[in-house]
């Protein structure tokens, strides 16, 4: 009698215990499709962005011809740093797609890039030193704030050949 009670037992929790786990591994299942979905549109329209801001700055060359040449190629060098930090940003899709996080010192150079940018508008705009000043100090805290990332970083150190996963970088 006690057998087939824990017979009873067992086969009446079974099935709703694997019911609910079963529910929660469909739920992060379609989580994680419908994440890598998002992020494979993301990365179709960063791509996109990337083209089309090189196809931008290379008709920008044009301005050679027709403006003083200080300004035609302070719009070549602005345009060529957004890209770069368009560059950034797809280093930081990729990686969350491949890791499944996102990496602090990837965002970081984001800004970075992005705030280097600001500093030469400033100053092919001739912009106040107080900005100048502003922009500075955001730079040098990002710059030890990505020190410390890579300090203090939870991943495990990778070897030298394997540290560029992406195969963004070049020669």
């Amino acid at each position: 009698m006690t057998h087939t009670t824990i017979e009873q037992t067992l086969s009446n929790g079974w099935p709703k215990r694997f019911r609910v786990m079963l529910m929660a591994s469909d739920v992060t299942r379609i989580w994680e499709a419908g994440t890598r979905l998002i992020l494979s549109f993301l990365t179709l329209t960063i791509l996109l962005g990337l083209a089309g801001g090189v196809v931008k700055t290379f008709l920008d060359l044009r301005l050679l011809l027709s403006v003083n040449v200080e300004v035609a190629l302070r719009q070549v060098l602005v345009d060529t740093l957004t890209l770069l930090a368009v560059v950034e940003v797809l280093k930081t899709t990729l990686a969350y797609c491949s890791d499944g996080r996102v990496r602090v010192t990837f965002i970081i150079d984001t800004v970075l890039v992005v705030m280097l940018t600001e500093v030469i508008s400033q100053w092919f705009t001739g912009g106040l030193w107080h900005q100048f000043t502003i922009l500075g100090g955001i730079l040098l805290t990002l710059g030890l704030l990505r020190i410390a990332a890579i300090r203090y970083s939870p991943a495990p150190p990778t070897p030298p050949q394997q540290a560029n996963q992406l195969g963004l970088s070049f020669p």
